[in-house]
């Protein structure tokens, strides 16, 4: 369920160039996860770093995660 979560947010990965020649990519779907590199190769291998290490750090406070093309990483609540 994490790879595919993974591989579905990457998806939505959006790339630019700046004007210095750098490259910058984010996940609009998931605000706040970014990353900038001199090239496109080690900006994706940065991003998909940033994004993992997001993924635990909102698991690990519970903090609510978005739906990303009907994956789900949020805990359902167990009722009793």
């Amino acid at each position: 369920m994490l790879s595919l979560y993974i591989a579905r947010a990457l998806e939505h990965a959006q790339y630019e160039i700046t004007e210095d020649g750098r490259y910058f990519g984010s996940i609009p779907v998931i605000p706040g996860v970014w990353s900038e590199a001199s090239s496109l190769e080690r900006c994706r291998e940065e991003l998909r770093e940033v994004l993992e290490e997001w993924i635990v750090l909102s698991l690990k406070r519970g903090d609510p995660m978005p739906v990303i093309d009907a994956c789900d990483l949020n805990r359902v609540a167990q009722h009793a």
